[in-house]
This record gives structure tokens, sequence and C-alpha cells, in this order.
């Protein structure tokens, strides 16, 4: 296990970078402590890829150092690093048993016979292979494949990270639940670094102690999933969590409110300082409450039944707004809808902006 250290670490695959627009991956520190398990989550071509090769020793960066503790391994092979990968599509090999492809990197690190056995057997337990050690992996579904790769990324208990690239795409739904389950265990027992790289939200926090979205080449936040969903340091992290994700509505910031492009005004339940650029508040759906007195006006376009609450869809101050509603409640035809001050978040050209106040972390 080791702590996983980024230090100014940037990456183009131009050979010549002129300007920030040219870079993969934006300037970054980061460090990832030992033992954590992290997701990177964010949408495609944002580059969570290209920092998971980066860690793996894949791709070596156009700037900035990798450590793993305190060792330098920025131009250091992948071998020389001691981890587990386990990528996107499954890479088996096809000649062999499920029992010997599992076994493979034990044995190629000369471990006794009677561990490798209890090992294999320990690992096809979880990933529901056990009555499938003795058959070859040619003929096997892509699905039983890489459930094979994700047991021979796991069966190492002496690597120092197991590196995931979005592992369950081929895996069927319920698979996966029952895959990400078993992959917090390994973590609980073995207290191994995990990094494992998604664009599904849903992944990322079931799986995650802590969540690193990216958005344009740039972490924008690392945090809890908690931390997440109250409070995103960035409009992206807002969009992105949560089904719907936030609302955002343009406004200017008069001490303890926010007054809105129609006029209307929102209390905060803070003073804020005047930001400079654009500047909106942020609301999620599951905070803002239908009223039929006070509030802001909001003219409903149509309301979803989602199963235990039902989605409202409408505009406010002629903005798209989403509402989370519980099943049953009555929709008014003359409805206005108010928010809980606390959970009203600001941003400023799309960062947030902390109350006066806040201490931050």
């Amino acid at each position: 296990m080791a702590r996983i250290t980024l230090q100014n670490l940037a990456h183009s695959y131009l050979p010549q970078p002129s300007s920030e627009d040219d870079y993969a991956l934006k300037q970054m520190d980061h460090v990832w402590e030992d033992g954590g398990a992290y997701a990177l989550l964010g949408s495609s071509g944002c580059g969570k890829t290209t920092l998971l090769n980066i860690i793996s020793g894949l791709l070596r960066p156009s700037q900035g150092r990798v450590l793993f503790d305190d060792r330098d391994v920025t131009d250091a092979a992948t071998a020389e690093r001691n981890i587990a990968q386990v990528f996107q599509f499954p890479v088996v090999y096809d000649t062999m048993t499920v029992r010997d492809n599992l076994a493979f990197p034990l044995r190629n690190r000369g471990m006794a016979a009677d561990y490798i056995a209890a090992r294999v057997q320990h690992v096809a337990e979880m990933i529901g292979m056990e009555s499938m050690l003795s058959r070859r992996a040619q003929g096997l579904t892509a699905d039983a494949k890489q459930k094979i790769s994700l047991g021979r990324g796991m069966v190492r208990e002496d690597v120092n990270a197991i590196l995931f690239d979005e592992p369950l795409t081929v895996i069927d739904p319920h698979m996966k639940w029952e895959l990400r389950t078993q992959l917090k265990q390994l973590h609980r027992e073995f207290g191994h670094t995990m990094i494992y790289v998604t664009h599904d939200q849903t992944e990322a926090l079931t799986f995650a102690d802590k969540v690193v979205v990216m958005y344009d080449g740039r972490v924008v936040q690392m945090g809890t999933p908690q931390d997440l969903f109250e409070t995103p340091a960035h409009s992206f992290v807002g969009y992105f969590i949560g089904s719907p994700g936030m609302n955002f509505l343009d406004a200017r910031i008069e001490g303890a409110e926010a007054v809105l492009t129609n006029g209307e005004r929102v209390p905060l339940g803070a003073d804020y300082p005047v930001p400079p650029g654009r500047v909106q508040i942020g609301i999620r759906p599951e905070y803002a409450r239908l009223t039929t007195t006070g509030g802001l006006a909001l003219r409903v376009h149509r309301v979803e039944d989602a199963g235990r609450h039902r989605l409202l869809r409408g505009e406010v101050a002629g903005a798209p707004f989403n509402i989370v509603v519980p099943e049953g409640q009555p929709v008014p035809a003359d409805v206005r809808v108010a928010f809980l001050p606390e959970r009203i978040n600001l941003y400023a050209d799309d960062w947030r902006v902390a109350p006066v106040g806040e201490r931050v972390a």
C-alpha cells in the first residue's frame, strides 16, 4: 500500500503545448492517502484515464512528479510500481483455465502453492466463479472474462495500489451491484489503496470513501459523497451529481439576499461578499418546496412519476427548474416554490463562493 502524491502534475499530448487549452490534464497537486478508496468521476474525455495511466506508469506526465510514499516513481516502469490494474475490457489468457488465470500473478512471484490455492479459491468466491475454476477462459462470455480480470487484479495482497479503469462496463446491472459490494468488502478487509475510474455517479458514490470529480482536465473537487451533494465546489459537480442535478439561477448579491433576473428576491441565510463575474445560486431539487404563499413564481411544464417520489419540471425566472415532490402531494394550479436558505450555494464563474465567516477546509 502507498500514499500517492501528485506534485505540479500536468500532461499534454502535443509536443510543444503553448496554452492551458493544449493540456489534457491541467496543473494539479493532490495527495491520495495510503489505504484510501477513491473514485475518479467525470464525463468522457475529462482526463480520468490519462491521470490513471500516469499513476500506473503507462504514461509519463509532461510536467510534475508522481510519488509513492516518498519515492519518486515518475520515470519508473509499471512493473516497478508494484500495482495491479484492471482495464475497461477483459484481458485474460484464453488458453488457461479460470484457476490458472487467477493464480498467474501469484505464481509469477513465486508464492507457495498452498497460499495460491487458498487465495484463488477466496477470490473466485468473491467474484462468483468458484464453480468455473476448471473451465478454460476461451468461450466464456465477456461478462465472465471481465470478472476474471477483476479477480486477477484483486488476488495479490502486497500491491501498493489497485487501479480500476471503468471495470464494470461489460458487466450486467445486477452483477455490477454485487461486484461493487465485493470491492468495498475487499477494501475493508485488506486496506489497499484503490482508485476506481468511472463516469457513473452511482458506481463512484457507492464504492469510494472520497470521490475525485474531474472536468475539462482539472480536478474540481475531492470529497466525500456528502460533500459533493451538499456543497459542490464547482457548478459541474452540482450538475453532474444527483438525479436530476442542481438547479442554477442567475442572480446578483445584496448582502444576505440574491436578486434574480426578474427582480424576485431569495433569502440566502447568510451574508456573502459581492463576487465578480457571472453569479448564480444553486439549489438541489430535494431542497425546493412547493408553496401557495410567498416564494418564487413557478411555471410548471410537466410532472413525472419516479416511483417513491414525483419529479416536477418547470421554470423559475426564465431558467429550467426541477423539484422533487413526495408521492401523492398535490400540485396546485397556482403554485410557487420556496428554498431552504441554508441549502443554497452561491457560485461566481462556476466556482462556489463561501458565505462570510464560513471555515474553509
